[in-house]
């Protein structure tokens, strides 16, 4: 069952990408969302394909070498290499948010229009205040 999803995301991110092409081809001058829309497919479109297709060869190596695939669980589930993973992602998040807010910075200070600085502030905003949220909750917890 799990093969098959993974074909199924692989053959979606085909999918995907063509309808984008298409659009991009197609379309001489478009307007509105239609400018974005092809890339964006695209783009989710290369994604889905990668992803579809590293766990097909993901499972094709796992089974060739069942050795191989039992250390890979053990390593995924090992606490040391999970805390790693999510000191990794913590240092992550903590520049992410320097660069974040000095992009938009920049952005606003070159005379971007507002329909491109509002969507990136809301962006910013949703994960500052989800890390607000899980912090508290994390606090409450210990």
């Amino acid at each position: 069952m799990k093969k098959m999803k993974s074909v199924f995301i692989s053959i979606l991110g085909v999918l995907l990408f063509a309808v984008g092409f298409y659009f991009m081809k197609s379309f001489d001058e478009p307007q509105g969302i239609l400018k974005a829309l092809p890339y964006l497919l695209i783009g989710i479109g290369c994604g889905a394909f990668g992803h579809g297709i590293g766990d097909i060869f993901s499972k094709w190596a796992a089974k060739k070498n069942p050795e191989m695939a039992k250390q890979m669980e053990i390593d995924q589930k090992d606490e040391r290499n999970i805390m790693l993973a999510n000191t990794a992602k913590a240092k992550g998040y903590d520049i992410m948010t320097y660069v974040f807010g000095a992009l938009l910075m920049a952005y606003a200070l070159m005379g971007a229009s507002m329909e491109i600085i509002i969507p990136f502030v809301i962006a910013y905003l949703f994960v500052q205040l989800y890390a607000v949220f899980i912090r508290v909750k994390k606090n409450k917890e210990n």
